[in-house]
């Protein structure tokens, strides 16, 4: 699936809800909670997300021309959050994820839930996640043209 298309079925499941707030509340944690454990081994400070009140950790994984995400968090809104952009970017191509626009967030108006400690944690998770992308790109692009 495209990034578009995980998006939409993102907004169409928040749009169940209906804009109630306390389901969207503990929607988002039961995303979080579904969120595959991170080994401890990996909540590490290298892997930390600066910016994020909440412990946020991070890492990314290449397999061939994909990214695959793993993410956690000490708090469950947080996890929930980091969900849905693991969702939304695991498994998609470097330059998919960079040119990617994050239009799900006004549509579910996700500022309404999470307040702005954590839209500013969230867009640092983005941000972690464009600089992965960044970074895989540049390797790939390392590589076509060392064999080329």
């Amino acid at each position: 699936m495209t990034t578009n298309e995980i998006q939409d079925e993102i907004i169409t499941e928040f749009s169940l809800l209906d804009g109630d707030m306390e389901m969207t509340v503990l929607y988002l944690m039961e995303l979080g909670q579904k969120l595959p454990a991170m080994k401890d081994s990996e909540k590490s400070e290298e892997n930390s997300v600066q910016g994020c009140q909440s412990k946020v950790w991070l890492t990314a994984t290449r397999k061939n021309d994909k990214v695959f995400f793993d993410a956690d968090s000490n708090t469950a809104i947080t996890k929930g959050l980091a969900s849905l952009l693991v969702r939304v970017f695991s498994g998609q191509s470097a330059s998919d994820i960079l040119s990617t626009d994050l239009y799900f967030v006004q549509k579910i108006k996700m500022e309404r839930f999470i307040g702005t400690q954590r839209s500013n944690g969230f867009a640092a998770m983005v941000k972690q996640i464009k600089l992965y992308a960044i970074a895989f790109q540049t390797q790939l692009e390392s590589i076509t043209k060392a064999t080329a």
